[in-house]
């Protein structure tokens, strides 16, 4: 029977301390059964309870999903150019294709939405300990800025190196609404809810979401999304572990075909990742795939090898600290990895 080893119990120790509030959520998948532990800063709680997180940009991945989905069902082409579903961009210039876009090479910058003067401050503010995007999310985007961030940035038809982009995902998520022709949310609840069968998932923030709190243990509450919020795409996904540990399975199982398409290997990320289509893939073992995402006072991190048929999932409502839901989510990965490598010699 696996049970977490003391590594992972120490970065989770580590990562608790001094946070009043925490309802850090633990969960993984082996032998096809899910286990959820939940603990806060003095250990572990009753682990039946189900508590909704915002789990911000592990969204991406549910957008590629889609935007897989319906290349497999041939409605576009991942060779599209974004112009091709955002038609009222003026200009003759080059716009970059689907594929660009979904693997974080199409040349847009880390900052979009934000202006530079926008980023710069910021930056500052979080440099200085403001607590404005802590509280309230800034990250809004409606057409006519989309429009207008496209049509002035001037890019060359090529394939860039690697920088993340809210903006670029923000585009896909526009572009699948449209093809659907009900717009991103209406669009995307139903795949989550109809064809993953995701019951605990959804766009945006409700009264069942955990508020999130911040070093000083003040509460953050919820970052607010809607659908008029076109970066939605990129960040405003709630769920739960389970939730998160079955689409964990789906992705595992490829239950639906066109899953498979968005684990390929489809263009260079950093030093450590490959890019699938929205998923990370471990460059030293591209069966692992994986995504963390954080809004506000929130972190989270989802990662699952494909070939082991195990995954791990960390849910907080802080801000753990730099890198330190992916340090737990890595090596309690690492350890279900190699449980099933002594399970499978004996």
């Amino acid at each position: 029977m696996f049970e977490i080893n003391d590594e992972t119990l120490r970065l989770i120790n580590r990562a608790s301390k001094g946070k009043k509030n925490l309802k850090l959520t633990i969960g993984y998948l082996i032998d096809n059964r899910f286990v959820i532990k939940i603990y806060n800063e003095d250990g572990e709680l009753d682990s039946s309870i189900k508590y909704y997180y915002e789990i911000g940009s592990i969204t991406k991945t549910f957008t590629a999903s889609l935007l897989s989905k319906y290349v497999i069902e041939k409605r576009l082409s991942i060779n599209d150019s974004i112009q091709k579903y955002v038609e009222e961009v003026r200009g003759k210039g080059y716009y970059p294709t689907l594929l660009r876009l979904a693997t974080h090479s199409s040349g847009y910058s880390a900052r979009l939405p934000f202006s530079k003067r926008e980023y710069s401050n910021l930056l500052l503010g979080l440099i200085m300990g403001g607590s404005d995007l802590k509280k309230n999310n800034l990250l809004n985007m409606d057409f006519i800025k989309m429009r207008r961030l496209m049509e002035s940035i001037q890019l060359k038809e090529k394939e860039y190196s690697w920088k993340y982009s809210n903006f670029g995902i923000s585009l896909i998520g526009y572009g699948l609404g449209i093809v659907s022709g009900r717009g991103y949310w209406a669009t995307m609840n139903d795949f989550l809810h109809k064809e993953l069968g995701l019951s605990d998932t959804y766009l945006g923030t409700s009264n069942n979401n955990l508020h999130g709190y911040d070093r000083k243990n003040n509460d953050c509450g919820n970052w607010s999304w809607n659908k008029e919020n076109l970066i939605s795409p990129a960040g405003a996904i709630s769920s739960t572990a389970e939730d998160l540990l079955k689409y964990a399975k789906i992705n595992i199982y490829e239950d639906q075909p066109y899953l498979g398409l968005s684990h390929k290997k489809h263009g260079n990320g950093t030093k450590k990742y490959d890019m699938g289509l929205g998923w990370f893939l471990l460059k030293k073992n591209n069966n692992v795939i994986l995504h963390g995402g954080g809004t506000g006072c929130f972190s989270s991190f989802l990662a699952i090898d494909k070939e082991k048929e195990v995954a791990s999932v960390v849910l907080a409502n802080y801000q753990l600290g730099r890198n330190n839901d992916e340090n737990i989510g890595m090596s309690l990965l690492d350890s279900l990895q190699k449980s099933v490598i002594i399970e499978r010699i004996n």
